[in-house]
């Protein structure tokens, strides 16, 4: 199976298929596979054939659907579903159930679309290749030996393998896009403020980013245009107007401007890489797009700026996880006490590496020498 979006939705408008059919089939392919990809951390397929149902009953009163309607996704576990667990693949929010649906969410149920559950993930996305969840890793569904990469492993291992038709991932520093590139498909961090984050579990408030997880670029331009839209409950979300993303993917390059940036091209790249990018280039500027050197003189310190950014906001984020409002709490002897046991148990070795590093970052010492 290796099916889109967009030819599901045709099949379905069509009569081809039904959505309870299609839900059936890609669970039963999900149940069968799942065993050796873990993708999933957890399912709600009772809710997802209940739609399937909803969509089906429209279809047959000849109403209109959405693109997204009656076609099967998954959900990385740090957004919020109302009703449902969202753990962050973490100890800390193992049995915690939302109270309430993010943002993303509330614009996707207004589409009719289907849940088959929650994925994977490095703890609170602080990871790069899934290895870091505390309920075990995903695995790449082209070779199990490989890791899926992270922190959105479960998001594009589910898509890769058919365990879903399209996911959504978070992106902090490269969380969507680059187990998208271990896994074959397409991810997409769109403009920070283009989607809303209320509702996803923060990292670094910053940084982080809701996006899409899809098989071909049609997809991740249906599933932008269903989540995208300014929100007043996030501060940093864009006022903006409707628009339908699918405009932008045209053959016709001519007159486009693509900039290469030279320091991309510097010690460590690996000659096989370089040749594909040249080849890339070459049809490009084949097909009438103006290939253009650029320059961006401070890449070389984005990844120290990003480990001084990311570690001091997740330490902020993170500081709300003491076992007194809700989440995994540890018994102590006191309060103080409490506290400790309850983030020495309930966070893994990686989240609390972070959680040290940004608390060095904002001491007042440090910011002093700095």
């Amino acid at each position: 199976m290796g099916y889109t979006i967009h030819e599901l939705h045709e099949q379905l408008v069509k009569k081809e298929i039904s959505a309870v059919e299609l839900t059936k089939k890609i669970m039963a392919h999900r149940d069968a596979v799942e065993g050796d990809i873990h993708a999933y951390l957890s399912t709600s397929d009772k809710a997802a054939l209940e739609t399937a149902a909803r969509v089906d009953e429209k279809i047959a009163r000849g109403e209109e659907i959405s693109d997204l309607a009656g076609i099967p996704g998954a959900i990385k576990d740090n957004m919020c579903i109302k009703g449902e667990t969202c753990t962050a693949a973490s100890k800390m929010l193992e049995h915690w159930v939302s109270p309430y649906d993010a943002t993303v969410i509330e614009k996707l149920k207004k589409e009719d679309f289907i849940s088959l559950g929650k994925t994977n993930m490095d703890e609170f996305a602080m990871g790069s290749s899934t290895e870091r969840s505390a309920f075990g890793p995903s695995r790449n569904p082209w070779n199990t030996d490989y890791v899926p990469g992270g922190s959105s492993g479960g998001s594009a291992a589910a898509v890769a393998a058919t365990e879903a038709v399209w996911s959504l991932g978070s992106d902090t520093g490269g969380s969507i896009r680059q187990p998208a590139s271990f896994n074959g498909i397409v991810g997409l961090k769109p403009t920070y403020g283009l989607v809303s984050r209320y509702g996803l579990l923060a990292f670094a408030s910053s940084l982080d980013q809701i996006g899409p997880l899809t098989k071909d670029v049609t997809d991740a331009a249906i599933v932008l245009n269903a989540i995208a839209g300014h929100d007043e409950r996030d501060s940093t979300s864009i006022p903006q107007e409707k628009k339908d993303y699918r405009k932008a993917l045209v053959r016709d390059v001519k007159g486009m401007r693509i900039g290469v940036p030279k320091e991309f091209f510097g010690k460590g790249i690996k000659p096989e890489t370089k040749e594909a990018i040249d080849k890339a280039l070459a049809f490009y500027e084949k097909e009438g797009a103006e290939i253009v050197d650029v320059s961006i003189p401070h890449i070389n310190s984005g990844v120290s700026v990003y480990y001084i950014i990311a570690p001091a906001e997740a330490s902020s984020n993170l500081a709300r996880y003491d076992g007194v409002s809700y989440g995994f709490r540890a018994e102590g002897k006191d309060i103080i006490d409490m506290y400790i046991k309850t983030r020495s148990q309930g966070f893994g070795e990686e989240v609390k590496r972070r959680i040290m590093l940004g608390n060095y970052v904002l001491s007042a010492g440090y910011y002093d020498a700095y």
